[in-house]
């Protein structure tokens, strides 16, 4: 019976340890080269470690791919079409809280690394 206690409580201290990535998150997002920011709207639903969702753009919603959960960091990708060809940007982000902090990077390593903090906006 012990040992069966110490295992729940186990199994509840990771599962509070988890950050709750779920929800619709809203962000000011850096423009270019310091160019005027946009209001971003990235929606999430994690189960387990997995995560889907959708980040809004000038042309509408996009559904994340590769999302990925793991304890308080979240990671996923947006691919677009442009004038230029396909892009695929690579979102990762520290959960804490109503908050989570950023990291945007072009695939491939071109361009430079833009930084935002996505605020819940609800948690559906």
């Amino acid at each position: 019976m012990k040992i069966r206690l110490l295992m729940l409580s186990c199994v509840l201290a990771v599962a509070a340890y988890a950050a709750d990535a779920t929800g619709k998150w809203t962000a000011e997002m850096p423009g270019r080269n310091g160019g005027n920011p946009t209001t971003q709207t990235i929606t999430l639903k994690a189960d387990g470690g997995a995560l889907t969702g959708s980040v809004s753009g000038r042309n509408g919603d996009t559904a994340i791919a590769n999302g990925k959960v793991d304890g308080d960091t979240v990671s996923f990708d947006v691919t677009r079409e442009t004038q230029n060809g396909t892009m695929t940007m690579h979102y990762t982000g520290k959960v804490a809280g109503d908050e989570i902090k950023f990291k945007v990077e072009r695939q491939g390593g071109e361009g430079q690394a833009r930084e935002f903090t996505a605020k819940r906006a609800s948690t559906t």
